[in-house]
């Protein structure tokens, strides 16, 4: 997917060089704002002297790995997932090898080579804006903010910023909504692997016997399975099967009442920010996890693929907000583990440990977006850049 990604956007370069060549012919062109596959495109700001900015989407943790890959790259010979030693990242929680984003667990593969070429590029950024914000990663952010962070772009924490509203009008959105406005409040465990992720067949009927042997209330969001349990859905054709014929024998009548299934897609802004859902057992993307931060949600992490794994650390480990499944020796998550982690974030005192500590980010993450907060600060400072260059 990196790769894609990538040549992507190195064989669009001619096509933004004479786009942009149009728009500064009669526009006050000031700064070109990349995503974080984009550092290629630093060159054609240059030749139109624009300012280089990154908008970095995922968090503070990852952009310092960003950082820090190309000197591990030099310095450590083996592959990353075979360390005996975790990584530490500057005012980050320590990080085993093998849970380091997708690309770095095969240094041979084009995808390393492709993002280890980026990360070096980032230097030459004016500024990096990163979707998280101080009171998420105090730590991670004091070190990149540093003043001896000599050659390295200023950085600027400008989220947590999500998206509001339903992105469809669709069926299944009433058919959810409905269904939570029937249930106690807080009791709803939603399950979504986002928009990408798929499970393989043995992790689904994992999952729905775990779910059922729960017996809490959920709301699953079901994609038919893939053999290979990770980023399938990207790039790829989407499964023309009905997901729902993949579940156990029975286990929609038996769960009928205590849980939904749905097919495909469900309205994740609007279930989150409902009063019945208690907890969500998630991917461990970026916006799914900034969604329940702002809605004081609490997680179960189970990563699939790209940076995920190093989210679930984050969350669990430094942010103590998520219970991270443990996969066994087969790679799967088991019935019995699955029915205690759906127990537990509802019920016991490690359950209200996370419920409270979430409840503290959702305060936080409110008054870096409020009109004095931090990101706000953050992000005028930003703006404030870009009107003053070529004064």
């Amino acid at each position: 997917m990196e790769t894609r990604i990538t040549l992507s956007l190195t064989r669009s370069l001619d096509a933004l060089r004479d786009s942009l060549k149009t728009l500064t012919d009669s526009t006050w062109v000031v700064a070109l704002v990349v995503d974080f596959f984009g550092p290629f495109a630093f060159e054609i700001a240059k030749e139109f002297d624009v300012l280089p900015f990154v908008f970095f989407p995922t968090n503070a943790m990852l952009l310092s790995l960003s950082f820090h890959l190309p000197r591990l790259d030099e310095t450590y010979s083996g592959e990353y997932k075979d360390m005996t030693e975790p990584v530490r990242l500057p005012g980050c929680v320590p990080v085993q090898g093998r849970d380091l984003v997708d690309p770095a667990q095969d240094r041979k593969g084009d995808a390393y080579k492709w993002i280890l070429h980026i990360c070096k590029l980032y230097n030459s950024a004016a500024g990096i804006m990163v979707n998280s914000c101080i009171d998420l990663e105090p730590g991670a952010f004091k070190a990149l903010m540093e003043e001896n962070n000599i050659g390295k772009p200023p950085v600027f924490p400008v989220g947590p910023l999500i998206q509001t509203g339903s992105t469809s009008v669709d069926v299944g959105e009433s058919e959810c909504l409905n269904w939570l406005d029937k249930q106690p409040k807080g009791s709803v465990l939603f399950i979504s692997f986002g928009s990408g992720g798929t499970l393989s067949h043995a992790q689904l009927n994992e999952l729905s016997l775990g779910l059922e042997m729960s017996g809490q209330r959920f709301i699953w969001v079901v994609r038919s399975p893939h053999d290979e349990a990770t980023n399938a859905t990207y790039f790829g054709i989407r499964s023309a099967d009905d997901p729902l014929a993949f579940l156990p024998e029975g286990f929609l009548d038996r769960t009928k009442g205590v849980g939904l299934v749905v097919p495909s897609w469900a309205p994740q802004i609007e279930v989150l920010s409902h009063s019945s859902t208690g907890g969500f057992l998630t991917h461990c993307g970026w916006n799914s996890i900034l969604e329940s931060i702002v809605n004081g949600v609490p997680l179960i992490a189970w990563p699939l693929y790209a940076e995920q794994k190093m989210n679930s650390v984050l969350l669990a480990d430094g942010l103590k907000v998520a219970l991270r499944v443990k996969v066994n020796e087969n790679g799967l998550v088991m019935k019995e583990d699955i029915a205690n982690y759906a127990r537990s974030i509802f019920e016991g005192e490690e359950g209200k440990s996370i419920k409270s500590k979430m409840n503290e980010l959702k305060s936080a993450a409110t008054r870096a977006l409020s009109e004095d907060g931090s990101s706000t600060e953050s992000l005028a400072e930003v703006a404030r850049i870009w009107k003053d260059h070529k004064k």
